[in-house]
């Protein structure tokens, strides 16, 4: 699996960043999952194309230890598990959401 990985936080900046995600609503279904959903013009054409039956596309935030975040860089479907639209994400795509991560934890003044 290709992943974005943020380590060495102080727990009480994880605590931070977690309750923020899950006050913005990004919470999965399983404790330290979080869903971080691509905007459309960043879909490729068969994610585009999928988006009413699979979508919507997103990638995985996890926090994997007290002090250690990853950021899997593969591009989910959250209506289906298998499908041509299931791919790693673009180049355009991964520097979009490892901007959003790295943009996120600095507004809450924690430095990366």
């Amino acid at each position: 699996m290709r992943s974005y990985l943020i380590e060495d936080f102080y727990p009480e900046h994880l605590e931070k960043i977690v309750a923020t995600l899950k006050a913005k609503g990004c919470s999965g279904s399983l404790d330290g999952i979080f869903y971080l959903t691509l905007p459309d013009e960043l879909l490729t054409d068969v994610q585009r194309e999928h988006a009413a039956e699979c979508g919507p596309h997103m990638l995985v935030l996890e926090v994997v230890d007290e002090a250690t975040l990853k950021l899997e860089l593969l591009v989910r479907a959250q209506k289906k598990l298998r499908c041509e639209c299931v791919m790693y994400s673009t180049p355009a795509q991964r520097e979009h959401i490892i901007d959003y991560i790295d943009d996120f934890i600095r507004q809450l003044d924690i430095s990366v």
